[in-house]
């Protein structure tokens, strides 16, 4: 098979040759604008950040409010110890059913423990 005086294996050479000098552009092309992308991002990253710290904040001034300890309020809910020390770090958030149960426990309503979260 002859494309334009040259045979198949040129022309297959000559597109890996393309392929190799146009590929670390596009790849650069790729990483710029997911560097833009996770930039612009910023903001709501810094809303969620802020808004883990401040439920867990609030968890953890309900269950002293409540003269609770973490292994007391992980043994009613029936989860780990550092479960409850994640959720009042912000390292995590409960599960609703976990965030319903804890508002129960401290004997607030659940919508009052997410109006008290900061965003």
């Amino acid at each position: 098979m002859k494309i334009v005086g040259m045979g198949l294996p040129e022309v297959i050479v000559v597109l890996f040759v393309l392929i190799a000098q146009v590929l670390p552009f596009v790849l650069l092309a790729i990483i710029a604008v997911a560097a833009v992308k996770y930039l612009r991002s910023k903001p709501q990253r810094e809303r969620e950040r802020a808004t883990n710290r401040s439920l867990g904040e609030v968890l953890a001034e309900e269950r002293q409010r409540c003269g609770m300890t973490q292994e007391f309020v992980a043994q009613s809910l029936g989860v780990s110890r550092q479960a409850v020390s994640k959720w009042e770090k912000g390292a995590s958030d409960p599960s609703t059913h976990n965030l319903l149960a804890l508002a129960k426990l401290y004997g607030v309503d659940a919508a009052d423990l997410l109006r008290s979260v900061a965003s």
